[in-house]
């Protein structure tokens, strides 16, 4: 239960400017903010609901709001296979649902972000993750391009193929990209290493 004194609309503006671009439903409440003028600024237009009490002021910069979705609710949601390819610019056309990698045994998060949830393995799941500022409160974990064409080709059995190849050949063009980086990058994951190498011996 949120206990707190509720302000005057002046001063429950000023809160609501304190909390930032992003905040909860629990931390404007905190602030001394009515329940009505939370729901008041979201029916107006001056916030947008980012999921179930998770709001962002409409004002702020431009940003993928499904992306500060997964960032505020998980902080090891990691975004993978065909959209971070897409996002590093080594594929074109991304389905509509947000491809994100959670630890396997983690909690799933609860979303309203459409996405296509993925379990990797804890000891190889911080490989190849970096950090990106989405315009939340902390920054969302993305797998690099490298990692990226790896978890395609090794699971291109339910990928699909011609994704993973499409994005080894453009990445392949890449200046300073040479295929032994992504051959020692394999050599952790076995299910990938074989068929990464015959796919490198027809496009080289």
């Amino acid at each position: 239960m949120v206990m707190c004194v509720e302000l005057s609309t002046v001063n429950a503006a000023a809160a609501i400017d304190e909390l930032g671009d992003v905040y909860t439903f629990a931390e404007a409440r905190a602030a001394g903010v009515p329940e009505r003028q939370i729901y008041e600024l979201r029916d107006s237009g001056a916030v947008v609901s980012l999921g179930r009490g998770l709001y962002r002021r409409s004002d702020a910069p431009p940003a993928n709001l499904d992306f500060i979705e997964i960032a505020e609710r998980s902080a090891q949601a990691t975004i993978c296979l065909e959209t971070a390819l897409a996002y590093h610019g080594f594929l074109d056309a991304i389905s509509n649902a947000t491809d994100i990698a959670i630890p396997r045994g983690s909690h799933r998060p609860g979303l309203r972000a459409a996405v296509r949830l993925h379990t990797f393995q804890v000891d190889t799941f911080d490989i190849g993750r970096e950090l990106v500022d989405v315009g939340a409160r902390r920054p969302l974990g993305i797998y690099n391009a490298e990692r990226s064409i790896i978890d395609y080709v090794r699971l291109r059995h339910v990928e699909g193929s011609d994704q993973a190849w499409e994005a080894l050949r453009r990445w392949l063009v890449g200046p300073g990209n040479k295929a032994g980086q992504l051959l020692r990058l394999a050599k952790q994951f076995p299910r990938a290493e074989p068929a990464l190498r015959a796919a490198l011996e027809v496009l080289l």
